[in-house]
């Protein structure tokens, strides 16, 4: 585009800060509203504005809320004795739509990597080891992702827990329901075998 000031121009680059959105994908958004959808366009603005002045951060879990503390850690029916340690808001939501867990989260906002500056206090590691001894928890799952940051952040946690007669287990990776073993990649497959666990009579 000639004119890099102009207004639409303008709009087509706010729309390149989306992850893998490129020029051509921003574009398509920009003239799709201007052209198709202005009302559906200034929806979204409102509600982007609306957004970033009033989401935050929970107050105990550093999830995503527009209030103090979120849905999850005001719900009493939850169990308070076992912790999910997740790495973004989004795994919530994964691990919520599964119905497989009713504890309490807590919401690194990543992971750590000396390599881009991110320690254990931007993580929030500190206030979650006082949470742990501060709270009658029995459990801590640890539901980093399988990389080596993931890694690396999860055997830094369990060496922080100092507190005795907590469980700590990590989350098992491994071969996807309906997977045959011959597609599967190695790591994928490693982690599998070494995360088997016996079959109950």
């Amino acid at each position: 585009m000639k004119n890099e000031n102009s207004l639409l121009a303008q709009l087509i680059k706010a729309f390149k800060i989306l992850p893998g959105v490129g020029e051509k994908s921003a574009q398509r958004m920009a003239f799709y509203l201007l052209e198709n959808n202005r009302e559906g366009g200034t929806k979204l603005s409102k509600l982007l504005t609306n957004a970033m002045e009033n989401i935050r951060n929970c107050a105990s879990c550093r999830n995503l809320t527009e209030d103090i503390y979120c849905d999850i850690c005001s719900d009493t029916k939850r169990d308070n004795s076992t912790l999910c340690i997740v790495e973004s808001p989004t795994d919530v939501i994964a691990i919520e739509n599964s119905g497989s867990f009713k504890g309490k989260y807590y919401v690194l906002m990543g992971r750590l990597s000396p390599i881009d500056g991110v320690n254990p206090a931007d993580l929030g590691i500190p206030k979650l080891i006082e949470d742990i001894n501060a709270n009658d928890i029995k459990e801590v799952i640890i539901a980093t992702s399988p990389t080596i940051e993931g890694d690396a952040t999860s055997f830094y946690i369990k060496d922080q827990i100092t507190k005795e007669n907590i469980i700590i287990s990590r989350i098992a990776y491994g071969v996807p329901m309906g997977g045959e073993l011959e597609y599967v990649d190695n790591t994928t497959l490693s982690r599998a075998i070494q995360g088997r666990r016996e079959i109950e009579k």
